[in-house]
């Protein structure tokens, strides 16, 4: 009888929570009806044991939920032409984000000017003017044919701010872009940041707003809504009459942009089975790229940044066709246990992909009628704050994700100033395409490195590679430049700058793949319920990130060299935390909460055979809360449990 009331204290009166390793919602229903004859009277417990157990409440059939391992097998996967045909109509859109993303180094420019003022016989006479961001040389322009500007004579620059009219030259291609419109140079040029600053704030909000809305309403509303505001807000933006109206309508554009990449992004990862979603999101990373390649071509042929506004803007017309011809993620439907709109998109499948209902081999359809009275389940990214493991994941990545985006700008300042002093590259086509070039080569190395050793492999690799560049860069150069005072060292600062530059090239090619390693594997390790969420939390801290680049630009890089230093940090950090995540190749995306809580860390080596795991497997995960308990009930256990509860 002792024993019977302990172990009644010990487990029988308490439910332990399933999130924390405990016994699913069916064995758990098992365990106590099997345990109910023991406190039940002996007349009543034959009765109770010729019982079955209850179903859990609000318990769904496991083939729905596993939509990789049931429902897109029975679809045919990427087999089937229409999942072929969708796949294709979220790459497109990937070019006009390009050149949306990319359009602020034209728009934006900050241009050679000097003052032109009138002699007495009408001809013009002046002297030039740098702008503060613009390191090019009296030559830039020479690709567009612009002619040679004078030389500025000595002089203070303030005094020279003191002009009626501006004359510019500007070196981006356009004949006229916001800067030489409304003369934002001297004391107007901090508004060129502010306008700068407001796409960037639109993308942080918008990713955060429309990823939580993404998981309310769905994918497919959020990306037509989008697409719309952002047809009427880009088009008013080249109609705006002064910098105050082009800021505040480029942050609404970005606001829209923002739904646009996180709604396409989770499209795309959810319509893929486990094999092909890195290579098509990569493909996607690409078309992108080639957005960033063409934009100087677009720049040159517009002329002018009204134009230019409205041709990057018009493309996204052709966007409003899907409202008929892309479908909801069914992905997502059967998630939220969206029943009844599910088989309404299925049969919506097999009937383009001309199959065959018959060829339902696990029952789908048949369990898909039984749950059709079943409510949606819909679910806010504020639920992954009671988890034990998901949100410590989402974390780790949104750090990376600042972290690589980050420390980016460190680099890419870094190597553009040393490069004003060489004759390599002194304009703004060299540096334009030099970053392009070097995110293309990152895009590239990405594809064999995360093929070969995973997700967590490819992002330790890079954050290494991004911490030892960024350490390198700012204690091994220091010592160099140290040693290049000394009169007998025979170094010069040439050697220090090519030191600089080299670290600067492979510190931004690893911290590019690093933000953008980040965002993707986010998206995998994040359950479909909640992914927009996740996605929006992780791309937000990516802008956070990119937004440091203005920051600097305002503050005319004072602190940068404390700027480094504190991302340097952060990576030696996210090395470690890396350490922590799961590895999601090859697996399936986790469809519920529960799933992705159960998403633990695997070893970076295989076990050696006959060596015992340190950390538990999923399967062995218990409530540790118990343990003190025991003891007491050791007489009451049978012999197969062990010190884990198992």
């Amino acid at each position: 009888m002792a024993i019977d009331r302990r172990r009644e204290a010990a487990g029988g009166g308490r439910q332990l929570p399933e999130e924390n390793g405990s016994l699913p919602a069916g064995e758990a229903g098992s365990a106590a009806a099997a345990a109910a004859p023991a406190a039940a009277p002996p007349a009543a417990a034959a009765e109770i044991q010729t019982l079955p157990p209850p179903p859990a409440a609000g318990s769904c059939s496991p083939l729905l939920l596993d939509y990789d391992g049931s429902v897109l097998p029975f679809l045919g996967g990427l087999g089937g032409g229409y999942q072929r045909t969708l796949v294709l109509l979220t790459w497109i859109p990937a070019l006009f984000i390009g050149f949306s993303q990319f359009s602020d180094s034209f728009l934006l420019d900050q241009p050679d000017f000097w003052c032109r003022e009138a002699d007495g016989q009408g001809n013009g006479t002046g002297h030039l003017t740098r702008g503060p961001a613009n390191h090019s040389r009296s030559g830039s322009g020479g690709m567009l044919g612009a002619p040679a500007l004078p030389t500025p004579p000595p002089g203070d620059n303030a005094s020279q701010c003191h002009c009626q009219e501006w004359q510019y030259q500007i070196r981006a291609g356009l004949a006229q872009n916001v800067v030489s419109k409304w003369d934002l140079v001297c004391e107007s040029s901090w508004k060129v940041h502010i306008a700068k600053f407001s796409l960037l704030v639109g993308l942080i909000f918008g990713y955060l707003i429309t990823g939580c809305i993404a998981d309310w309403v769905g994918r497919r509303p959020v990306l037509l809504f989008s697409v719309i505001f952002i047809l009427i807000f880009g088009l008013t933006v080249a109609l705006s009459v002064n910098v105050t109206m082009f800021s505040t309508l480029r942050f609404f554009e970005g606001f829209c942009l923002a739904g646009i990449i996180l709604s396409l992004y989770a499209l795309r990862i959810e319509l893929c089975p486990p094999g092909h979603r890195f290579m098509v999101t990569m493909v996607a990373s690409f078309i992108a790229m080639a957005g960033q390649f063409l934009m100087p071509g677009l720049a040159a042929l517009c002329r002018d940044w009204q134009v230019l506004q409205a041709v990057i803007i018009c493309p996204f017309l052709l966007m409003l066709l899907y409202w008929v011809i892309f479908p909801e993620s069914l992905r997502w439907l059967m998630a939220t246990q969206q029943f009844e709109a599910s088989r309404k998109l299925i049969l919506h499948f097999t009937n383009k992909n001309e199959m065959n209902i018959e060829s339902d081999i696990k029952g789908v359809m048949p369990e898909l009628e039984k749950e059709l009275t079943r409510r949606p389940k819909k679910v806010c990214i504020v639920k992954v704050v009671g988890t034990r493991n998901l949100w410590k994941n989402i974390v780790v990545l949104c750090v990376n994700s600042l972290t690589g985006f980050g420390i980016h700008h460190c680099f890419a300042k870094s190597m553009m100033g040393h490069e004003a002093k060489m004759t390599i590259t002194h304009n703004f086509y060299a540096d334009y395409y030099t970053m392009a070039g070097i995110a293309l080569a990152s895009c590239l190395a990405m594809c064999p490195v995360v093929g070969f050793l995973g997700r967590r492999g490819g992002l330790l690799l890079f954050m290494i590679l991004t911490a030892l560049a960024s350490l390198l860069q700012l204690g091994l150069l220091n010592l160099i430049g140290k040693y290049s005072q000394l009169p007998d060292s025979g170094m010069s600062d040439s050697v220090k700058d090519k030191f600089s530059t080299a670290f600067s090239i492979v510190g931004m090619f690893s911290s590019h793949a690093v933000g953008s390693l980040s965002v993707f594997f986010c998206a995998e390790i994040t359950p479909t319920v909640i992914r927009g969420g996740g996605l929006g939390l992780v791309l937000a801290s990516a802008g956070f990130g990119m937004l440091t680049a203005p920051i600097m630009e305002l503050h005319n890089q004072k602190g940068y060299f404390l700027h480094h230093v504190i991302f340097a940090c952060c990576t030696l950090i996210c090395i470690i935390c890396i350490l922590l995540l799961p590895e999601s190749k090859n697996q399936n995306l986790p469809e519920n909460i529960p799933d992705g809580e159960h998403y633990t860390r695997k070893p970076l080596l295989p076990h050696k055979k006959g060596e015992q795991p340190l950390l538990l497997t999923n399967s062995e995960l218990k409530d540790y809360s118990g343990l003190h308990d025991s003891s007491a009930v050791g007489d009451g256990v049978s012999e197969n449990t062990t010190a884990n509860g198992m």
